[in-house]
């Protein structure tokens, strides 16, 4: 007996192999598709992870991009729990678990891992790490004895955590390696407003700190009581959450022989495509020439995996349309800001603000070698039409005169 094959194969439970399954049936494709995953769910955001349902505000269902009953109404079949071993881009086979399936043409979108930290007592109990639902899981059935949480971290997952911590009524340390929060991804000014929005609601912010144990009585592996920075610094806790970024999931595509990018990521062009044919990838994992910004990019968003899934659908289809999209992502701190960015500026060296950090309405644009490369906006989201239109047109700081 022949092995089974299908025509798609979309490797990754995620939000890019979702957007690439509804458009290739937006887009008419009537062949057979298959969704394949490690995890126990069906294609989930991961933003409530670390906000909704976190805070227990979202039930479960709620998290999932599409119901779970569209799988079976467009004839996607999706297989929770099914670690994809190997992947023969010569033969076109792949090898699910046990079984071996053929396929057409692929889509790998097996997105990030966590990044540990390697300090002394990292394998205490009461730390944790949230990239899936089962962490988040945990996380809440822990979190009703804690009254003291320590976030380690700067970048907005940290900050996400903590600001939800704040609103489910714990006492909230933010400790970084980072003078300011958010600092290392979008500069001063940003830093600044994120530190007095986060101590204006109650949370400790600790900077320029380099956490070197978490500590406790007994094993190694005994329940933590305490985070203790390089300086000496001793900080009391029941939990610790850690949020120091993630690292791109390569294994299988290493395995394949694809080729990799500086960044680790998975090399494609500027379609997305491989370097092996007839094999695609987006997400977190994905490293493309960008037509816009006239470098290789790989961006960790969930905004930026949905639109390339979708935009390799395309490529499968036939299109030889370059991915041209302006990276856009969002972070909410609680109900208190929303920081909404576009653009890719690795690095700038110049910074304009407009409007006021203090009001809680600015944005900052940031320019290199004289022109515009990103901007951050709080409370003016107008200016991110603008800064779009700018840095597709490659604009310098003249053209922000325009705006108010």
């Amino acid at each position: 007996m022949s092995d089974p094959t299908t025509d798609i194969l979309l490797i990754g439970g995620g939000i890019a192999s979702a957007n690439a399954a509804a458009e290739l049936r937006e887009n008419g494709f009537d062949g057979s598709i298959l969704l394949v995953t490690r995890e126990m769910d069906a294609p989930y955001h991961r933003p409530p992870l670390t906000k909704g349902y976190l805070q227990g505000r979202e039930d479960r269902p709620a998290t999932l991009i599409q119901p779970e009953s569209w799988y079976g109404e467009h004839d996607v079949e999706v297989r929770t729990r099914t670690p994809v071993m190997d992947l023969d881009t010569t033969a076109r086979t792949a090898k699910l678990g046990r079984e071996q399936m053929g396929f057409g043409q692929a889509l790998l979108a097996t997105g990030a891992g966590i990044r540990r930290l390697q300090v002394e007592g990292g394998m205490r109990d009461g730390i944790h790490y949230i990239r899936a639902l089962g962490n988040a899981d945990k996380l809440r059935n822990e979190l009703g004895d804690a009254q003291r949480v320590v976030v380690v971290g700067g970048s907005y997952i940290a900050t996400e955590v903590a600001a939800s911590m704040v609103l489910l009524g714990k006492q909230v340390t933010l400790v970084m390696q980072e003078a300011l929060p958010l600092e290392r991804g979008f500069g001063p000014v940003a830093g600044a407003f994120a530190r007095d929005l986060l101590s204006s609601h109650g949370i400790e912010i600790v900077g320029s700190a380099d956490v070197c144990e978490f500590a406790g009585e007994g094993a190694d592996d005994a329940r933590l009581d305490a985070v203790v920075c390089a300086d000496g610094r001793r900080i009391e806790a029941d939990l610790v959450v850690v949020g120091i970024g993630a690292n791109p999931d390569v294994m299988l595509a290493r395995k394949a022989k694809l080729e990799l990018g500086e960044s680790g990521g998975v090399m494609c062009d500027r379609t997305l495509r491989t370097s092996a044919e007839g094999i695609f990838a987006a997400g977190d994992m994905c490293e493309y020439d960008s037509v816009v910004h006239g470098r290789r990019l790989r961006i960790e968003h969930e905004e930026v995996a949905a639109a390339q899934g979708r935009h390799a659908a395309r490529a499968m289809l036939g299109s030889d349309a370059p991915y041209a999209e302006i990276p856009y992502f969002w972070s909410d701190l609680a109900d208190w800001a929303t920081l909404e960015y576009v653009g890719a500026a690795a690095t700038w060296d110049e910074e304009i603000v407009r409007g006021d950090p203090a009001s809680g309405a600015f944005s900052v644009f940031y320019l290199a070698d004289g022109t515009v490369v990103g901007a951050l906006a709080v409370g003016r989201p107008e200016d991110l039409d603008a800064a779009r239109a700018f840095i597709a047109d490659g604009a310098g700081a003249g053209a922000l005169d325009a705006l108010a």
